[in-house]
């Protein structure tokens, strides 16, 4: 038996994000996207126009650096904004025609290798079930002081 630690559940969901990030950003470069960019044009597709704050909540930037951002996705002819028509002090985000090319093309190219690496884990829709639920538990119960020594739960992987 190793004496090494198995990793814990944070370690393991970072190394898989981490890695997942990296495959991403190899997949997007093909339609010359960043990952940054990606999730940008990912939440504005629905065409509705969001505000920035949201955004910023959705795609976890800091505010400063999504304003950068999108100032160049408006350079590059990938989105524009618009003032909101409810409430004119409010700007809304909108992708262009050639962002919404883009997206299109992206999201294809992501979904075909995300469908291949779930397919080599034998994934059929559990791990995207598993890890929503994680999020909304991690969403609704504050972390709490340890009141004695955490016992690990650590799956083998295979």
């Amino acid at each position: 038996m190793s004496s090494v630690p198995s990793p814990g559940l944070a370690h393991l969901l970072s190394h898989a994000e981490r890695r997942m990030g990296l495959r991403m950003a190899v997949v997007l470069a093909e339609e010359d996207c960043s990952v940054e960019q990606w999730r940008v044009l990912s939440v504005i597709a629905d065409g509705k126009g969001h505000p920035m704050t949201e955004i910023a909540d959705q795609v976890l930037m800091p505010a400063p650096s999504l304003t950068k951002l999108v100032d160049r996705m408006v350079a590059d002819n990938l989105v524009y904004r618009r003032p909101d028509r409810a409430d004119r002090r409010r700007v809304l985000l909108h992708l262009t025609a050639r962002g919404r090319t883009l997206h299109q093309r992206a999201a294809h190219r992501l979904l075909t290798d995300q469908t291949r690496l779930l397919d080599a884990i034998d994934d059929h829709g559990d791990l995207v079930r598993l890890l929503a639920r994680l999020t909304a538990a991690l969403d609704q119960e504050p972390a709490e002081a340890p009141t004695e020594e955490p016992v690990e739960k650590i799956l083998p992987v295979s």
